[in-house]
């Protein structure tokens, strides 16, 4: 199987990481981390005239209906500058849409507006006590027709209130069915925070609130499953660049950092490790390249399988690397003055959402043709 980008996708690569280089270096991410609302407008203006923001969005509602591999390449870069702008919830959003909507009426007009970055997006995932329970949905729907009011809440909302409109799920007559809120619905409380990794999360706490159901083809359970899928996807991408820039920021230091009156780089065990490392990222970045082609099969089984492989394997690698790049910095490795740590720390939030190592290990073994080496 052939994971070379072809030409537009490359070029694409390289105008984000020229942007990115230039006007998203560490110190500017961090200042943008330190103000109160956590993003910037003038980065996601950027994103949008670089077509960031159209590239998942159908051609029908004026997008260039990116796929999955598309959506790796831009993931990747935005890993490796630690980018804490609400892309990844926003294009998963735009998925919640595409794959539960109509594509006609409000939900193309939502799907136009995210387009062109006019609004932002967010799917509230997951409820307190659920861990990473997608089915374990108490929020309830009450109403008519397309028009309900939502009862309930949600935990961990990544980018959650810096979204415009939301993607829930809820329990409609006992089945679970998704639907779009507005951020200035009545009856919604909104609680703000920043993560450790420098992103923000919110819990929405619902009381009564007016929401707008999903009538799709294609919008209960197995939409939902299908949706994190894809979040995990886009996860797995852009933690494959969060270890390209871990491994390459390691290198440099064992270059600058003496002992025994030479640089640590030149440690026979210490270049030994850094192999390790090294052979770690690119394990995840074959096997998140495979998930992202195998997303889009017919075969609901392969996805699963292939996007829970590859959330496993991240995660190992993940671990590993961010372990090794810690103590090969030394205590300079645990400071928030050196991008390291950041690295580290967006790693270890990546490796818990949508699933840690032991839940997708477990969807992994659970799907039919899995078989035990255990006597």
């Amino acid at each position: 199987m052939d994971f070379t980008f072809n030409d537009e996708q490359q070029q694409f690569a390289d105008a984000l990481r020229r942007y990115l280089d230039k006007s998203y270096g560490f110190e500017a991410r961090q200042a943008i981390v330190r103000t109160e609302a956590g993003v910037s407008d003038a980065h996601w203006t950027a994103f949008t005239e670089l077509g960031l923001t159209a590239l998942p969005v159908p051609e029908a509602q004026g997008g260039f209906n990116g796929s999955p591999i598309d959506m790796l390449v831009v993931m990747q870069e935005l890993g490796r500058a630690l980018v804490v702008e609400p892309y990844w919830a926003t294009a998963v959003g735009i998925e919640a849409l595409r794959l539960a909507g109509t594509g006609q009426g409000e939900d193309a007009s939502l799907l136009e507006r995210a387009a062109q970055g006019e609004i932002k997006l967010a799917v509230a995932f997951h409820e307190p006590h659920a861990r990473y329970d997608l089915f374990e949905v108490d929020t309830v729907a009450n109403g008519q027709g397309n028009q309900q009011t939502l009862t309930g809440t949600k935990s961990v909302v990544l980018h959650g209130a810096q979204a415009d409109h939301w993607i829930v799920p809820a329990r409609l007559n006992g089945e679970i069915a998704l639907f779009v809120v507005a951020r200035d619905a009545a009856g919604v409380k909104v609680t703000d925070y920043r993560t450790i990794d420098g992103q923000r999360a919110a819990t929405f706490e619902f009381d009564g609130t007016p929401a707008r159901q999903l009538a799709g083809k294609h919008s209960g359970a197995a939409a939902l499953e299908h949706i994190a899928d894809y979040g995990t996807v886009l996860l797995c991408a852009e933690a494959v660049g969060v270890l390209d820039a871990l491994n390459h920021a390691t290198g440099e230091y064992t270059k600058t950092r003496q002992q025994f009156g030479q640089p640590i780089a030149r440690f026979q065990a210490l270049q030994h490790r850094m192999v390790e490392m090294l052979i770690h990222a690119e394990q995840a970045r074959s096997i998140t390249y495979l998930a992202a082609v195998r997303y889009t099969s017919a075969d609901a089984n392969e996805r699963r399988r292939a996007v829970s492989a590859a959330k496993a394997r991240v995660g190992q690698a993940a671990r590993f690397v961010g372990q090794q790049a810690v103590q090969l910095h030394g205590g300079m490795g645990v400071t928030n003055e050196v991008a390291a740590a950041h690295l580290f720390k967006r790693l270890a939030i990546i490796e818990t959402t949508l699933g840690d190592v032991d839940h997708h290990l477990a969807r992994f073994a659970a799907l039919p043709g899995f078989v035990s080496t255990e006597a």
